[in-house]
């Protein structure tokens, strides 16, 4: 039986935000301030966002540690980081205004680490030629969402909690609605909107190893692909070189790269320092070739280069799968980062006290006195929702979309640190794109009825079953086949994960929750598969196209960079069947002034104007 519209619970907002972490916080921020009615949805708690896992810092170029530094040359890193195939726009936007969100976040609260005369402290961080990350110990990400709560929450942001967004309405090929539920009680809501703006971060559930939580399965990514968008740079997903290994229980999760930032090293189980013997040629001219120099990088002689280990986080995670794969790993397959031995306790526990506290609590093992065992672990995609660099608009008229759930600001690879100051410039841009958009609207925007129990007979499809699909041994076999879709990759492997999802999706469709929608964890499971399996789907066959190995994307059947493909992207979109489209594109080419900045000496670019 049909539901009336009229008896679902409904919202009246000029613009919707849908997820609450860095990226949506901001965005709703910029909204409220342009004067728009801005409600929030967050499928957590206000506050609980993966945010808080950027612990090293955010990168700006405000040149308080190295004077030399400016946007220009955070351009470049990022640039070189990405191995070029970033949107030229978007990287030159984020470069120039990274350092005044910085400051903005200042003002609004935020607290610190402070240089002995009183400025803003910087790190460095792997790929960026001089140390740009802002930073409050290694809790910059908490410290950041705190600020951005403590201070959005009296800007009249409409705050819904616990909510799921399922699908996206549309007017004649506008946005015009959200289609979510209550995840407590089971009810469904219906949001009216202008415009949406989506910030629902990446999908790193899909793998077994990640740093992510239960939020991340992809769901932004699948209702844009679903409503019309296209997704961009799906092969490349990073893994973060050094997540936790020991004990299984806590195996993924996040050991910052701050870590090395401020003097850690890795070791082989022969104790040797073996990223000296990992250096990309790219590389060489801006990376140390000793311990010696590399110390004295760290202690700040402007004429040394920086350690290895702290090279982009591509290079450093296959280092460390090389040494295991030689038989040089660590106890429990991975490899020993060591802090203990390069800094004194009082200092470990005063940079880096969250990286304390979680090895002693949850491994039993205090880094001021043993090394760490630390490996690979699914951190962050590159790839996602395709967007216009200016405005953060997608292809579909009303939706935006800012953050990790969006794709080509960072390339084949992001540099640590980008994230955050990423998350501050185009949740900034997403606010007044939005704007600029729903000042325009001629008429007001209906949602069809018909869409809205479409969206709702799909929703309660799994309860309506009298048996059927597990969804949480569906989630471990979609894991399983995520094992060819890992850090490194051959055509076999993709073409066999491919096969594998087709298989699949006929138990997808006959998917299970027992019991009724109230306080109901296996409907919640069942309805976040469908986001993993697009997603999945994407990233596989995104992966099997580019015949390469380009930043995050390694095959090992073509091995590294072919110039044919350093000017390609690759776009997907969904059929009218419902099939999923995969395309390359050729990228335009970058203005003469960006490309002069990208492919141009330091020394050029040193000591220029701050922005």
């Amino acid at each position: 039986m049909n539901m009336d519209i009229s008896e679902i619970q409904t919202f009246d907002h000029d613009v919707v935000v849908i997820g609450a972490g860095g990226a949506g916080l901001r965005a709703a921020i910029e909204c409220s301030a342009q004067g728009l009615n801005t409600g929030m949805i967050c499928k957590s708690l206000l506050g609980k966002a993966h945010t808080v896992m950027a612990e090293g810092g955010a990168a700006a170029s405000l040149g308080h540690t190295d004077e030399r530094d400016n946007w220009k040359v955070h351009f470049r890193d990022t640039m070189r980081g990405g191995k070029f195939l970033n949107q030229w726009r978007m990287a030159e936007l984020h470069a120039q205004h990274a350092a005044d969100r910085i400051r903005e976040l200042e003002e609004w609260g935020a607290v610190f680490d402070r240089t002995s005369d009183g400025y803003i402290n910087q790190r460095p961080f792997g790929g960026h030629r001089y140390p740009r990350l802002a930073h409050t110990g290694d809790r910059t990400g908490l410290e950041i969402i705190r600020t951005l709560q403590d201070y959005g929450i009296h800007q009249g942001i409409h705050v819904h909690q616990e909510c799921t967004a399922l699908k996206l309405l549309k007017d004649s090929g506008k946005i015009s609605g959200v289609f979510g539920y209550w995840r407590d009680t089971g009810r469904f809501v219906l949001f009216r909107t202008k415009a949406v703006i989506m910030a629902t971060g990446g999908a790193g559930k899909i793998w077994r190893v990640t740093s992510n939580s239960w939020e991340y399965t992809g769901d932004g990514m699948e209702m844009a692909y679903s409503a019309g968008a296209e997704l961009i740079d799906m092969e490349f997903a990073q893994f973060h070189p050094t997540g936790m290994i020991w004990p299984l229980s806590v195996r993924g999760i996040l050991v910052t790269e701050g870590v090395r930032g401020e003097g850690g090293i890795l070791l082989n189980s022969n104790n040797e320092r073996f990223m000296f013997n990992y250096t990309p040629d790219r590389f060489k001219e801006e990376t140390a070739d000793s311990p010696e120099e590399a110390q004295r990088w760290l202690d700040g002689d402007a004429s040394a280069r920086r350690p290895p280990e702290l090279l982009t986080r591509d290079v450093v995670a296959k280092s460390i799968m090389k040494e295991v794969e030689a038989g040089r790993g660590s106890a429990h397959g991975g490899a020993y980062l060591d802090i203990a031995s390069r800094r004194d306790g009082e200092y470990i526990k005063r940079k880096l006290p969250s990286m304390y506290h979680q090895f002693k609590e949850l491994a039993e093992v205090d880094i001021t006195n043993e090394r760490m065992e630390v490996g690979p672990t699914l951190h962050y995609m590159m790839g996602g929702i395709a967007v216009d660099g200016d405005t953060q608009m997608t292809a579909v008229p009303g939706l935006f979309a800012c953050g990790e759930c969006t794709g080509g600001m960072h390339g084949a690879n992001r540099l640590g640190g980008n994230s955050l100051s990423d998350l501050l410039v185009f949740g900034w841009l997403a606010g007044k794109g939005a704007k600029d958009y729903v000042s325009q609207l001629s008429r007001p925007l209906q949602i069809d009825p018909e869409h809205v129990e479409e969206a709702r007979r799909e929703a309660v499809g799994p309860l309506n079953q009298e048996g059927g699909e597990n969804p949480y041994l569906l989630h471990e076999e979609l894991q399983n086949i995520m094992n060819d879709v890992n850090i490194v990759r051959t055509a076999a492997g993709l073409q066999r994960a491919i096969e594998s999802l087709q298989e699949l999706k006929p138990k997808l469709a006959n998917i299970y929750a027992a019991g009724s929608s109230q306080y109901n964890p296996g409907w919640n499971q069942a309805l976040s598969m469908r986001p993993m399996f697009v997603v999945a789907e994407a990233v596989a066959r995104a992966a099997l196209i580019r015949e390469e190995s380009r930043g995050a994307h390694t095959r090992l059947d073509f091995e590294g960079e072919r110039e044919e493909w350093g000017n390609i992207n690759i776009m997907i979109c969904q059929n009218a069947d419902g099939s999923m489209d995969t395309r390359k594109v050729d990228r335009n080419a970058p203005p003469d002034h960006l490309a002069e900045i990208a492919y141009s000496n330091l020394e050029d670019l040193e000591g220029g104007v701050h922005v």
